[in-house]
């Protein structure tokens, strides 16, 4: 392609030429594929307003505590001590959406993603009602501040200001946990100040980011733009346009009805631009694939549109690979996504694994720093221990004991009794391992201790053991 076609890469689409915001009124999309996006975005809507209400054995579906690092993903409780767990599970999640680009290109950002879903299926369908389709928009953006554009303006950042604070309140119910949000809800804002300012925050950030930033974060902000320039290449399916069909061997050409365009050696693109104009990110996809396209399909839809007002096939602008496009091949499944396919089989392998060598309650037994051992009466060696019993279940752990399963010995609570561990909580405490010094092989032994619930072994944990030398 000539330098002077690749003129459109030296700045992205919403900067004009004095590097000021080019602001983008895109037409309200419409077709086969927007019906389709239009049922996915419902479904991950209700999903994503009712995922932290939802309980699964007393735990929320989703939570992400990250000032207590607690975290909730599909029912399954992950405490501290299981961020191992955590940090695969979001590996997993990363190459699973890597693979996903390879193979798809950016599909995830036109379908999936929640910026994406709120910003053309609630906020832009909000501004369409409001202040009409693309032409209306232009023309009001250009209009003095007279009453109706007042009106307008006021009516559709009040509604923005309401949407995003109840996107706040959800976002927030991730975070903390819903039923400590309810909580906080009925016992009054002037109760937790703090919790308000935070909300407050949290709602001008989402108002920020879909009344003014809007595609600039999947443009600029989001680093998978960037990920995508180098996870994709020549067979992945993306959002492409069909340059050897709708250019042919003299370009492109606008339509004139009865004119044999075959002939005359021009493709099928009319030049119509109606492709760029429904673009949410203002791009030509006729440039080719572009680091703001997010492959949400509106302009397939449009083309489609066209191609059947002017008796031409469908398809111009379609879901395909650029090998596709120059040498009619089809898609295949490569090395590189086997080589995807089989990492991330095998990170879920050993997550599943893990998932089911945890146990619900987790011991820590560890000796108090800066103590020694004590040699009490009848050759019995006594060493003091600091308990932590982390309870990972929605159900109370009661009557708790610890015995030695390695050696012959006795252990003493501090408390000198039995006691619970509180559902989703921690017990600790002070103990004493007390063992005869004959039982004793080394200086530093190794005790196995178990953990019971009445008569039940729940819990199995390890720890060290000081003795005089003289009783190895």
């Amino acid at each position: 392609m000539a330098q002077d076609q690749e003129n459109f890469r030296d700045s992205i689409g919403t900067i004009n030429e004095d590097g000021k915001r080019a602001w983008i009124f895109p037409k309200k999309p419409s077709g086969k594929f927007y019906e389709y996006r239009k049922y996915v975005s419902y479904f991950l809507l209700a999903f994503l307003f009712s995922a932290p209400f939802i309980k699964i054995n007393g735990n929320q579906f989703l939570m992400f505590n990250v000032l207590e690092r607690r975290f909730n993903i599909f029912g399954f409780p992950f405490w501290p001590q299981d961020f191992h767990l955590f940090v695969i599970s979001m590996i997993i999640g990363v190459i699973f959406i890597a693979l996903f680009t390879v193979a798809f290109g950016r599909i995830f950002c036109g379908w999936m993603c929640p910026q994406t879903i709120f910003m053309e299926m609630v906020f832009r369908r909000i501004e369409y009602w409001i202040d009409g389709d693309r032409g209306a928009q232009i023309k009001l953006d250009r209009q003095a501040w007279d009453a109706e554009k007042i009106r307008k303006r006021v009516l559709k950042w009040f509604i923005f200001f309401i949407i995003s604070f109840l996107i706040a309140n959800v976002f927030l119910a991730y975070l903390i946990g819903s039923d400590r949000l309810i909580r906080y809800i009925t016992d009054g804002p002037f109760e937790h100040l703090s919790t308000i300012a935070s909300l407050l925050i949290f709602t001008g950030v989402f108002y920020f980011v879909f009344a003014w930033f809007r595609e600039q974060v999947c443009i600029i902000a989001c680093p998978y733009g960037r990920m995508q320039g180098v996870l994709l290449d020549n067979k992945s399916i993306v959002v492409a346009y069909d340059h050897k069909r709708g250019e042919a061997e003299n370009g492109r050409k606008k339509w004139r009805k009865n004119e044999d365009r075959e002939a005359l050696g021009y493709g099928d693109c009319i030049d119509c631009f109606q492709c760029v104009n429904v673009c949410p990110t203002g791009i030509d996809i006729r440039n080719g694939t572009q680091l703001e396209c997010v492959n949400c399909t509106a302009c397939i839809d449009e083309c489609d549109t066209i191609m059947e007002k002017v008796n031409l096939p469908k398809g111009l602008i379609r879901y395909a690979s650029e090998d596709e496009i120059t040498k009619k091949e089809k898609f295949k499944f490569t090395p590189r996504l086997k080589g995807y396919s089989a990492v991330l089989l095998i990170l879920i392998g050993v997550l599943v694994g893990m998932m089911f060598l945890r146990n619900d309650l987790e011991a820590n037994i560890l000796r108090l720093p800066g103590q020694l051992y004590e040699h009490k009466e009848g050759n019995i060696i006594s060493n003091v221990y600091t308990y932590k019993l982390v309870n990972k279940t929605t159900k109370p752990v009661e009557d708790v004991s610890f015995k030695l399963l390695s050696h012959k010995g006795t252990v003493k609570l501090v408390r000198n009794e039995n006691f619970t561990v509180p559902a989703q909580d921690l017990a600790e405490g002070t103990l004493f391992i007390e063992i005869n010094n004959a039982a004793v092989k080394s200086d530093k032994e190794k005790l196995k201790v178990g953990v019971y619930s009445g008569d039940t072994l729940v819990e199995t944990t390890m720890c060290s053991f000081m003795a005089p030398r003289s009783y190895k």
